[in-house]
């Protein structure tokens, strides 16, 4: 309750004073942090919960994709392995982690997906075990500092800024909102068109990370997939999710289909055969004959563990894109004459 709220502050100025004080020992060296071979490009953010990263990535590699050799390492979340994983064929959402598994499924014929807790012991393995990438881009990584990033890339929801948030427990801040000056650039996510209040937003956070620049973007939602090829959604729907924030995805649903019942899960949640058939039966009792997820719940719901127990035919998914409202433009030029310059010191 709100009321008790302030019983956390304590615990909230004794987690900000431990995050200080390892990022001290980072900044002056007493704490190693490493560079590579490598472009490595961290995507981030200061809080707890989705800021738009696994459409970032993606973003990311279809910008670089054709020009580089790329790699995305990722801490695997929810995974039920440990260590470090090269993704391969054999893997899934349950040896991989869901985002991780998407990254795959849709770029693994291109790009090298690998997964470890420890990411300045998991890039040498990926520079050894494949054809070294040019390119390592590192998921969620933005707290991780044992690796020193060449480019860093800040994400902040445009609902709830990190400028107007809190550290642990109080609020939802990983380390103070200081830590945003290790950024190169911040990209303000899930913006709604027309936007309002772009020059003050800009100038606030500019007040943590100096002149760097600040962009805005949006998620694009691509057309709805078919579990099973071929089939057609209907227009009553049940939407089922297992992510940080369903905000916009609740918004579209409701604005495209009859929105009967959202049954709204824990972010990166693990789906049970009773979850599955108690959600099929009361799409079947309210008379529906559609189920709409999300994309990074599909990797979940196909593994050979769930999808025995699905009915694929009235199951789709909803794929989202990162599409930039300002100067578009202007950031991929930035990241690709960064990386451009970085490979030309590091040859």
């Amino acid at each position: 309750m709100s009321f008790l709220k302030p019983l956390l502050l304590p615990f909230t100025w004794l987690y900000n004073f431990v995050t200080k004080g390892r990022n001290y020992l980072y900044d002056i060296g007493h704490k190693p942090s490493f560079k590579f071979d490598s472009v490595v490009i961290s995507v981030g953010n200061l809080n707890v919960g989705g800021s738009g990263k696994t459409p970032m990535i993606e973003y990311l590699v279809r910008l670089l994709e054709e020009k580089y050799r790329l790699a995305i390492l990722s801490r695997g979340y929810g995974r039920k392995t440990k260590g470090f994983r090269l993704a391969s064929d054999q893997d899934d959402a349950l040896t991989l982690g869901d985002e991780p598994y998407q990254y795959y499924r849709k770029f693994g014929e291109r790009v090298t997906i690998a997964v470890g807790e420890e990411r300045a012991l998991a890039i040498p393995t990926i520079l050894n075990e494949t054809i070294a990438p040019e390119i390592i881009l590192l998921d969620d990584a933005f707290q991780h500092r044992s690796v020193v990033p060449q480019f860093s890339i800040l994400l902040t929801d445009y609902a709830k800024p990190f400028y107007q948030d809190f550290v642990l427990p109080f609020g939802r801040l990983r380390e103070s909102r200081r830590g945003a000056s290790r950024a190169d650039v911040v990209v303000v996510t899930k913006c709604n068109e027309p936007i309002s209040g772009v020059e003050e937003m800009t100038m606030k956070i500019k007040k943590y990370v100096g002149e760097k620049p600040v962009f805005f973007s949006g998620l694009q939602h691509k057309d709805v997939v078919p579990f099973l090829k071929n089939n057609l959604i209907g227009k009553k729907i049940i939407l089922v999710s297992g992510i940080a924030n369903s905000s916009s995805l609740k918004k579209y649903a409701s604005s495209n289909f009859e929105l009967i019942e959202h049954v709204k899960f824990e972010d990166h949640h693990a789906y049970s055969t009773d979850e599955i058939k108690k959600i099929e039966e009361a799409a079947q009792a309210q008379g529906v004959d559609s189920i709409l997820t999300t994309e990074k719940d599909m990797v979940k719901l196909i593994s050979e563990k769930i999808s025995q127990s699905l009915n694929q035919k009235i199951w789709f998914y909803l794929p989202i894109e990162t599409a930039f409202i300002n100067c578009g433009v202007e950031f991929d030029t930035m990241v690709l004459q960064m990386v451009e310059s970085k490979l030309k010191e590091l040859s």
